[in-house]
């Protein structure tokens, strides 16, 4: 038997779009399952005011969406522009969100306006505002108040009409008590909170939203779009999905890279403790040897031993890249077993989070096409498809 989403008034898959020079990280949200349809509720009954939303739920949750989505049903008519807190330097983080005049600090050779007069009239959505440095939360706060900025190296305030949403997925209950986060900032952005629950909790968006992936990336691929057999539904609908939506559409992209009949199958999923039954790759077959040398929760030094005999064997018959393979595999498990955290996944394998940003751009999980001097973050529209 096969399984493919039924047709539902509730089904709302929102998709990212190109109608800027950036682009954000998140893809497809539906709101299919009650929980999801509760936050919809939710969603659009503030989305008209004016009041700040602070949107909290794990990584790969949909918050960049729903902000976007909060954007569109406001009915402001200036643009939306998504800035990731966390990639933005902290020495240059106040130019970026204000703006400076020429001259204002060493290589400022012409005046900019900053993101917030640059949404003047539409919506600002700050990503993971717990990172922001307590140094800019003061001046945040103030332009908050205020309605205005003055931009570095001026003393003229510049007017805004800017609607602000921010994201995390930290408790910032616990940064103010650690005295990370200000608590005035805190209460100033926590008006209306929107919590994303994890995909786990909202098993009735799982199947939709894996069908609506299997067509996009089947019309990418130029493949026959296949049907999800009864026995994978049950097996997606039993995974704890650690990784949100973000791995679901992974673990999509991949059976469809590996199924060569019509049907999706259980050994098609790529799912964590769920290895592939079948051999269907060279790079596959490299994660297996690698993966069946390592006994079940072996002590750290005695895994690496048998990673290193593992790596033995394949060196009396090396395949082409291996150094390349084996540079992939090591970030894209790391990258997976954080979650899609970019932090924890550089502080495991002991590096800084710039070297994992660039190893995570080269292998396919960041975009690294953007242009110089931009950060993760983007103008952007909505198309809505129902």
């Amino acid at each position: 038997m096969q399984a493919r989403a039924a047709e539902s008034s509730a089904l709302l898959t929102l998709e990212g779009g190109e109608a800027g020079p950036l682009s954000i990280r998140a893809k497809s949200l539906a709101f299919v399952d009650p929980a999801s349809q509760a936050v919809l509720r939710l969603i659009e009954r503030v989305s008209p005011s004016l009041a700040p939303v602070m949107i909290g739920g794990d990584s790969g949750t949909g918050k960049e969406l729903v902000a976007r989505h909060i954007h569109k049903l406001s009915g402001r008519k200036g643009p939306f522009l998504a800035i990731n807190c966390g990639a933005i330097t902290e020495h240059l983080a106040e130019s970026e969100l204000f703006g400076h005049e020429a001259g204002a600090f060493t290589g400022a050779q012409g005046k900019r306006e900053g993101w917030f007069e640059a949404a003047h009239g539409g919506t600002l959505f700050l990503d993971e505002i717990g990172d922001l440095p307590l140094s800019l939360q003061v001046k945040l706060l103030r332009v908050l108040q205020e309605r205005e900025v003055v931009r570095l190296g001026s003393r003229k305030p510049i007017p805004i009409d800017v609607r602000l949403v921010t994201a995390t997925n930290v408790d910032l209950n616990e940064a103010v008590s650690a005295g990370h986060f200000r608590l005035d900032l805190f209460y100033r952005l926590n008006i209306v909170q929107v919590q994303l629950p994890p995909l786990r909790e909202r098993i009735g968006d799982i199947l939709p939203l894996a069908n609506h992936f299997l067509g996009v990336y089947s019309r990418r691929l130029g493949l026959p779009e296949p049907l999800l057999g009864t026995a994978a539904v049950q097996a997606l609908e039993d995974y704890s999905w650690p990784g949100n939506i973000r791995e679901l559409e992974n673990v999509i992209h991949f059976a469809l890279l590996v199924a060569s009949e019509h049907e999706i199958r259980p050994e098609h999923l790529k799912l964590a403790g769920n290895p592939l039954r079948h051999s269907v790759a060279p790079r596959v077959q490299q994660h297996e040897a690698l993966a069946a040398a390592a006994p079940a929760a072996p002590h750290p030094a005695t895994a690496l031993q048998a990673f290193r005999q593992a790596l033995q064997s394949l060196l009396d018959a090396p395949p082409e890249g291996l150094l390349s393979e084996l540079e992939r595999m090591i970030v894209d498990e790391a990258f997976r077993h954080s979650s899609g955290n970019q932090v924890r996944a550089a502080a495991l394998l002991g590096i800084s989070r710039n070297v994992m940003r660039t190893l995570l751009k080269r292998y396919g999980h960041l975009r690294d096409n953007l242009p110089d001097g931009a950060h993760e973050s983007e103008l952007v529209d909505l198309d809505l498809e129902q």
